[in-house]
Parts: C-alpha cells; structure tokens; sequence
C-alpha cells in the first residue's frame, strides 16, 4: 500500500478510488471525485488494489508475497516541505501510470557491444585482484566481497556514471529470492544477470532483497573482466593450496563434526570448534 500526502491545493482530481482517514473518521472519495485539501481530514491518501501486484512467488496469499508487494511498490519522492509536489500547479490526476516503470531503462539494450571503453577505464576493469581481498566461504567457494566490486566500478567510470536497473518484480522459489537486474556504464548497457539470496523468515526479506541486488551486480561484473581469476579453475586451485586451509571442525551445541574451509590467517567462530 502507497501513502501519499497531498498539501496546499485548492482541488485534486483523482482518478482512482481513496480511503482518506484522520484519527476514528474514515472517508471514501470516488473516482473523479474533486477532493478538498484545506480539509483537516484529508492529511493521507492509502492506495487500494487498482495497482495490480507485480510480484511473482508461489503463493499469492503468503506473508512472503505481501511483504514483496510492498518492496516492489513504486513510490513518488516528497519535496522538502513534505509534500507531493514542491509548488502549486493545476488539478492534478493520478493515474495508474504514476505508479509503472514505464522507463525505457527498464528494457533498452542501448549501447551494448558499440565500442571499448577508453584504455583507463579497461586497465583498471582487468587490473589482477588483490589476492588479499579474495575471501573462502565455508564450502571452499573463492569470492571477491561485493563491496570490492563496487569500488573497482567508482574507480573505473566515477560514482554517479553507473547504475543497476531492475528488469522485473522479485521472485521467490521455496525459501529462495531473486530478480534480474542490468548493469549500465556511462549511459550503455554492459551485462544482465539474475541474483538471488536465501532467506529463512518473511522479516529477512528487505535484507535478502540487499543481497540479491549485490550478487546480481557481481555476476553483472564478470562481463567487464573484473575479478576473473575467480572463475579461473587454475587459479582457484593455486589461491586454495597458498592462503585456505580445510579442517574438521566440530558444533559446540549440536556436537556434529563438519570438514569446512578457512583462511590461514582466520581462526574459526563460534559456534565451530576445532578439536
């Protein structure tokens, strides 16, 4: 649901139907209804279902679902003085359209594949990795944090001259959320991908939805050359055998024993034990 204040107009029109509440009163203004904004009543206006959910997952009444309708939900930035728009001007209609992504970002290709990009910006693209940056998860999977990534990027075109555009609402497979997501570079589209993140209650979701965008952006990466030993089988094998080590490890609660994969320089956390 999408809140929307609406201040200092003599008159709205509204295209659609509204629920306008204030303390106990609650009021239904019809569609192409004028609306009052002097009145004391009319301090919020909640958005009901004309905007059709966008959202894909496997059941539409689960809390997955409705906390994903409220994520995907498109909303209009505030001026500074707290309303909808920063001056007066004439009676405004809010339709459906307000609320689509209807940018030609959402599919343009534009670009793609035109020209290389100066020599700077390739030199720093697919300068080696800093085996130092380079991390081991539990399993042995060799990855470069997300956060490296973005830096190599701001480094390469200059914050504010890249950007990633969702291709479409998040979807969730069991216990599993994703969404696609095109990378651009100095107004040119680069590379498309699918992220996807595990989450294990609905209340996670907004942090899952983070690290969807974050794993859609590093796989977006490997088109531009950045990282690429990490998918280098030689590589792999060389950085394990110099700065990993796997071990038996046990639970210090459940008393299972588990082989896992650290750095060197990396004891283990709690609650995994080497005895």
């Amino acid at each position: 649901m999408i809140s929307r204040t609406v201040r200092h107009f003599p008159k709205v029109v509204l295209s659609h139907s509204f629920q306008i509440r204030h303390g106990s009163t609650t009021k239904i203004i019809q569609k192409n209804a004028p609306v009052n904004t002097q009145d004391t009543a009319v301090k919020g206006l909640d958005r009901t279902s004309s905007i059709p959910n966008k959202t894909e997952f496997n059941s539409k009444s689960s809390p997955v679902a409705e906390a994903l309708a409220g994520i995907d939900g498109i909303s209009k930035s505030k001026a500074e003085d707290g309303s909808l728009f920063s001056q007066p001007t004439e009676p405004i209609v809010m339709s459906e359209d307000d609320f689509k992504p209807t940018s030609e970002w959402m599919t343009s290709f534009s670009g793609v594949g035109s020209k290389a990009f100066d020599q700077r910006i390739i030199d720093i693209l697919m300068a080696p990795i800093d085996e130092k940056d380079v991390e081991i998860k539990p399993d042995g999977l060799i990855y470069l944090p997300e956060i490296k990534y973005r830096r190599i990027l701001n480094r390469s075109f200059g914050p504010g001259a890249w950007g990633l555009v969702p291709r479409g609402p998040h979807s969730v497979t069991g216990r599993t959320l994703s969404r696609e997501y095109a990378l651009f570079c100095l107004g040119r589209f680069v590379s498309q991908a699918r992220g996807e993140q595990d989450f294990f209650e609905e209340s996670g979701i907004a942090t899952a939805t983070e690290g969807v965008k974050s794993n859609a952006l590093m796989r977006c990466c490997k088109d531009l050359g950045i990282a690429s030993e990490l998918w280098d089988p030689t590589f792999i094998q060389y950085f394990k055998g110099k700065y990993c080590a796997e071990e038996w490890v046990t639970h210090v609660t459940k008393g299972n024993k588990k082989r896992m994969w650290r750095l060197k320089t990396r004891g283990w956390d709690y609650p995994w034990v080497k005895k």
